[in-house]
């Protein structure tokens, strides 16, 4: 069976610079993956170029067996991969029922809005209560909660999430991620998360990718990649030797991961 989403050797350029290279990823229908990384490592690439947002340079997207790599921000959407970009970017001067809103402009069945509506609701409770409030007053934590309800009212078959723990306390990243594992389950959306959050990535995805200097350089669970030495002493707080960033110093050391 192909998975939702198959990327073979993705490679993205900023003028003369190369951002990402001979990136392959997958992600499997009702699957939470989860991308990881330092800052500068393409993981925010990655994201923008399954959106259309970039073009590749080269390589192929496929997503729901239609290739999908030369299609624009719009038209990917409408293929129902919806992206929801790091910083929370809501329309300041509408309501929060008019932000949600927003997110279904492509559907038509006015019955089925009102049922994802109210289901995002339910997994927001906070946004009910501010419905009527302009969005660019929500605190951090309610804007994310919004972003990621308006992605879903266009009925996403892929929802990809750039960094949702931004700038968030550790409360509200532990709620929203729980509300992620929650949508994967009551709708079978497939989601694949960029997050420099690691423990909290790793807890509640199903696979991962550990992205450096724009190249995937680890793949596997999240319940093995967890228990490896790399990636403890570089994401999870392990005991990393003095000198350079761990990251960095094993990249240039040992070119792959264990």
């Amino acid at each position: 069976m192909n998975p939702l989403l198959n990327v073979q050797n993705l490679e993205t350029w900023y003028g003369p610079i190369v951002a990402m290279q001979g990136v392959n990823i997958a992600v499997e229908k009702g699957q939470i993956v989860a991308v990881l990384g330092a800052n500068g490592a393409g993981k925010t690439t990655l994201l923008n170029t399954l959106a259309g947002v970039v073009d590749p340079f080269k390589g192929q997207i496929t997503f729901n067996e239609e290739v999908v790599s030369c299609l624009d921000a719009d038209a990917v959407c409408r293929k129902g991969m919806v992206l929801v970009p790091e910083g929370r970017q809501v329309f300041p001067f509408l309501s929060v029922k008019d932000n949600l809103r927003m997110g279904a402009f492509t559907r038509n069945n006015t019955d089925e809005v009102a049922q994802d509506l109210d289901r995002v609701y339910q997994w927001f409770p906070r946004l009910r209560e501010r419905e009527e409030q302009h969005a660019g007053l929500l605190s951090g934590g309610e804007q994310q909660m919004l972003v990621i309800g308006r992605a879903y009212m266009s009925k996403p078959k892929l929802l990809m999430l750039d960094e949702p723990s931004l700038g968030i306390s550790p409360l509200l990243t532990k709620e929203i991620f729980n509300i992620i594992v929650r949508i994967r389950d009551e709708t079978q959306t497939a989601i694949l998360v960029v997050e420099q959050n690691a423990a909290i990535a790793l807890a509640h995805a199903d696979y991962g990718y550990i992205m450096e200097l724009g190249r995937i350089v680890a793949a596997d669970s999240c319940a093995q990649l967890s228990q490896k030495t790399d990636v403890q002493q570089a994401y999870l707080g392990g005991h990393v030797a003095s000198g350079l960033s761990g990251t960095t110093q094993r990249w240039k050391r040992r070119k792959t991961w264990r």
